[in-house]
């Protein structure tokens, strides 16, 4: 277990007193180690944390829903693999209480792009001849994210693509709290599929060019507010409750399948 894994569960506890989060740095696989100096590249990595009375406070814990910055986030790559493929484009939009408060998006300079992805995405190397390069763009989504939790549709493909990325060129690795909106939809609406698709069909979005980073992540806004909508925000009322339920609860399909097996 990593450092940051002990430290989500202290945190998810409460506050953590400043000598036992230094003890946590001191005996955990640090990049730096100085404790000040690992704090800093934590917090730059979007680890949502702040200090106050010699108490370590994680901000998702204490945070109301309403009050949470949701970063929603899709990328278009030129492959499945970071190792061998890169992004070629990414879009990123703040969501907060029901508003969209910002957005950034880029394409990616990228000289080979396979001939199926072009067709799928419509991006082909001729587009991107003038887009910035992969660095530029990372760091400047580095500095857009800030601590805000990362969502995404099937979100470990997302956050680690663009992790790797980030790791890959020097930049440290994200530290931000995330949320699938897959996980989240299969617990609040009944759906047959809960692929980007089916959903924005189920949910009347209408958002076309499926396939490109801006409209993906603007349709993935629309399934957040949809699930949010239904919870119970008395029963879910902090983003790490949020988070835990997306994980945890059982989903609709499960509910179902209990409820076929008590009336059999």
């Amino acid at each position: 277990m990593n450092y940051i894994d002990i430290l989500n569960n202290k945190l998810l506890k409460g506050p953590l007193n400043i000598i036992q989060y230094n003890s946590i740095l001191e005996n955990g696989k640090t990049f730096f180690d100085s404790v000040d100096l690992e704090t800093e590249q934590l917090i730059s990595s979007g680890y949502p944390i702040y200090f106050s009375e010699n108490f370590v406070h994680l901000k998702t814990k204490e945070n109301l829903i309403k009050d949470q910055v949701f970063c929603v986030v899709d990328i278009e790559t030129s492959g499945g693999n970071p190792k061998t493929g890169q992004i070629i484009e990414i879009a990123a939009i703040k969501y907060k209480n029901g508003i969209i408060i910002e957005e950034y998006e880029s394409l990616v300079y990228c000289k080979n792009i396979p001939k199926k992805v072009q067709e799928i995405t419509g991006i082909t190397p001729e587009i991107l001849e003038d887009a910035p390069s992969l660095k530029n763009v990372l760091e400047e989504f580095r500095i857009f994210i800030e601590d805000d939790v990362f969502v995404a549709h099937s979100v470990d493909f997302d956050y680690n693509f663009i992790s790797e990325s980030l790791e890959k060129h020097h930049l440290g690795k994200l530290a931000n709290r995330k949320i699938c909106t897959i996980d989240l939809a299969a617990r609040t609406i009944e759906a047959e599929k809960y692929g980007l698709k089916s959903l924005k069909e189920l949910l009347n979005i209408d958002i076309e060019n499926h396939h490109r980073a801006y409209e993906d992540a603007l349709s993935t806004v629309e399934v957040l507010k949809a699930t949010l909508e239904i919870l119970d925000t008395q029963l879910i009322s902090s983003t790490e409750d949020l988070i835990a339920f997306s994980k945890n609860a059982p989903t609709i399909e499960t509910i179902r399948k209990n409820k076929e097996r008590e009336n059999a």
